[in-house]
């Protein structure tokens, strides 16, 4: 059993422990009548009994608790996992109450026989049934409580880390305009194209404000159109083709109905230029980019030739990509690297 498991919030073992001991000590003060002190004395009998009936009962309600929230793990499913989790621990505690009914008979038959004034029949059955539906409620309400307080606080700082993330975006979106790296390689693409191609060079510098005045726009947007998004991409896709010429082959596969799809912005410009980055381009290993639409995601795959030397990122990069769609609805962004190939896919949403 996962004791720290995160569909319990906290690491519940001393409370378990304290909690069964404490519970199983009271319940047949409570609800049988035996005292300490004076009579009915309260006999050893009795605890071991309650102790046994108080374990399983938490246990089972515990487990009861982790299988409801992983069977509606959503916000919107709150209100019927509460029901089914409630109608499920009861029964449960009914059940267990008449197995160790009948379990430990003869040592309830023993107590009964040692009170002054001994219990009827009836008085036994309701008085174990309610300790017993009482032992489970409070157990169920303690995990709640917790859960709620272990999920608001999770909410609040995922808040929290999409804020930072949010602002480490738009620093890292400012970065690119500025990047000297950047700069560099693409006015001396610009210098190269000029004299031979005057014509391609206004093509080339009208992409390059195209790219920047993208950036601008959407630095401070949470999401954009797919339409949106791969205009932009053409554009950055023509300067690093002008660049890399016949080493670098693109390809942008995606059917018009899903340009009204939503997707974080940049994030396609930002895994390209990773792959460029990250792999060999020359005309002996040519680099290959594929994207694609599937599925309601957008999948983008190059073939996998790493260079020796590590480069520093300068990019916003996976792990803030992964974190954006992650706290915009819980959308997870899949990373699969094989020995030939690198695949991202990104989810698409409406």
């Amino acid at each position: 059993m996962r004791w720290q498991n995160n569909k319990i919030g906290f690491d519940d073992r001393p409370v378990m422990v304290i909690g069964i001991l404490v519970l199983s000590f009271f319940i047949p003060i409570i609800f049988f009548g035996w005292r300490i002190g004076r009579p009915p004395y309260y006999p050893w009998d009795a605890y071991w009994t309650s102790l046994v009936e108080t374990a399983i009962t938490w246990l089972g309600s515990r487990a009861i608790c982790i299988w409801a929230r992983k069977r509606y793990p959503s916000f919107q499913t709150v209100k019927k996992r509460l029901l089914v989790q409630f109608g499920a621990v009861i029964a449960f505690a009914l059940v267990i109450d008449g197995i160790t009914d009948v379990l430990f008979k003869d040592v309830c038959e023993r107590l009964l026989k040692m009170r002054p004034t001994p219990l009827l029949n009836d008085d036994v059955t309701i008085n174990s049934v309610s300790a017993t539906i009482l032992c489970t409620l409070l157990v169920m309400t303690m995990y709640e409580s917790v859960y709620f307080m272990y999920e608001l606080r999770k909410s609040v700082e995922e808040k929290e880390l999409l804020k930072r993330e949010s602002l480490q975006a738009q620093l890292n979106a400012l970065k690119i305009q500025v990047n000297p790296h950047f700069l560099f390689n693409t006015l001396n693409t610009l210098a190269a194209v000029i004299p031979e191609n005057p014509r391609q060079a206004v093509d080339f510098v009208q992409q390059l404000s195209k790219v920047y005045r993208h950036i601008l726009e959407v630095k401070d947007e949470p999401s954009i159109t797919l339409k949106e998004e791969l205009e932009v991409l053409e554009a950055y896709a023509y300067l690093l083709k002008t660049r890399h010429g016949d080493n670098l082959d693109i390809r942008i596969r995606v059917a018009e109905e899903e340009f009204g799809q939503k997707i974080v912005p940049l994030s396609l410009q930002i895994l390209m230029e990773n792959a460029i980055k990250h792999n060999i381009v020359s005309a002996a290993r040519p680099l290959h980019i594929d994207i694609c639409a599937e599925a309601g995601r957008l999948i983008v795959s190059n073939n996998l030739q790493r260079k020796n030397q590590q480069i520093e990122s300068t990019g916003i990069g996976l792990d803030n990509i992964r974190n954006r769609y992650r706290l915009l609805g819980g959308r997870q962004v899949e990373v699969e690297e094989g020995p030939a190939n690198f695949i991202v896919r990104i989810p698409l949403f409406g």
